[in-house]
């Protein structure tokens, strides 16, 4: 028997059996990692410099993009490297790394989506109480409890997880260090602490998510009497990307880790680990800019801003070479 201290490094999930394959899970995820640091860095470009965009909704879309930022940051570059050096290595202290700032960024991007339910809330059903319900220090202390509850999640979890005996090989069944395929190593019994601990945060990711359902179904109501056409649209159209998210977020974390073990398989963990892990950070940005008229007028100033700047400079630098050669 073999404790966690004696195992130096893990062995990740090979994505593919041959070289082409793996340079095409390359290039697949360095085009998807390239996209969310393009899609979410312009939102957060968009928001901190565009004074008009400085408010609670924002406050938190800004805070959720740093967010999902996180999550790729911390899966999909390892990926890259594995698929690109044909190895599936990761060491002990990297997996336990890898392991903290997945469950850190994941677990604060829960919680904001949660805050920004109850943004959505009081704006829709108590307008006359925004300002006061959410204030500047009231949005700075709702989001730093975010990040704080995502914090000391993670480190329960990892201290946890790394203190158990671990006797059944380093063979990790998915492609980044995730919590349930290292209780799959563990001895008998051994896990049934961290097993507690798993089972006390999806019952309060449910309780996140019943709020979530009673506050949009208030929300839902309000909407419903407003009596311009145009005033529904505008509601509905900043309240259904965000049930989307959250929908699609919830559903597949909580299917991947609470599956029947008899229906899992390497392919369908690895498809459910992509959906919630790797595509929010691409599709949160999109959502949100799309669905939202102002954010989309910032993203795409931002954008058109920097490419007028980058034409200035070429024209600056000919101005000079042609100056330099008279």
């Amino acid at each position: 028997m073999s404790n966690s201290s004696s195992i130096s490094h893990f062995l990740l999930l090979p994505l593919a059996d041959t070289w082409q394959l793996q340079l095409l899970h390359f290039c697949l995820f360095l085009g998807i990692s390239l996209a969310a640091l393009l899609a979410n860095g312009l939102i957060i470009s968009a928001v901190a410099c565009g004074h008009h965009l400085h408010t609670p909704m924002f406050f938190f879309l800004l805070n959720l993009a740093l967010a999902d930022l996180g999550c790729i940051c911390t899966t999909v570059p390892k990926a890259m490297h594995n698929s690109l050096w044909d190895t599936r290595n990761i060491s002990y202290t990297g997996c336990a790394a890898q392991v903290f700032l997945f469950m850190f960024f994941i677990s604060a991007e829960y919680f904001l989506l949660t805050v920004m339910c109850y943004d959505r809330y009081v704006s829709i059903c108590k307008p006359l109480h925004y300002g006061t319900l959410l204030g500047s220090r009231a949005c700075a202390h709702m989001a730093a409890a975010a990040w704080a509850s995502g914090f000391l999640n993670a480190l329960l979890h990892v201290a946890n997880t790394f203190s158990l005996l671990l006797c059944h090989g380093n063979v990790l069944g998915q492609f980044f260090c995730e919590i349930p395929h290292i209780l799959k190593l563990s001895c008998t019994k051994s896990y049934l602490r961290e097993l507690r601990l798993l089972a006390v945060s999806i019952c309060l990711g449910f309780g996140c998510f019943v709020f979530i359902v009673f506050s949009y179904v208030q929300i839902f109501r309000a909407v419903l009497r407003i009596p311009s056409e145009q005033g529904r649209h505008k509601a509905f159209s900043t309240c259904l990307p965000h049930l989307a998210v959250v929908s699609l977020f919830f559903i597949t974390v909580t299917f991947a880790h609470l599956k029947p073990p008899f229906i899992s398989s390497p392919s369908m963990d690895l498809a459910l680990s992509v959906l919630y892990s790797v595509v929010p950070p691409i599709l949160n940005p999109l959502i949100y800019s799309l669905r939202n008229q102002e954010l989309k007028a910032a993203v795409w100033r931002r954008m058109t801003g920097a490419f007028q700047n980058h034409y200035n400079a070429g024209l600056f630098l000919q101005i000079i070479c042609n100056k330099s050669h008279l």
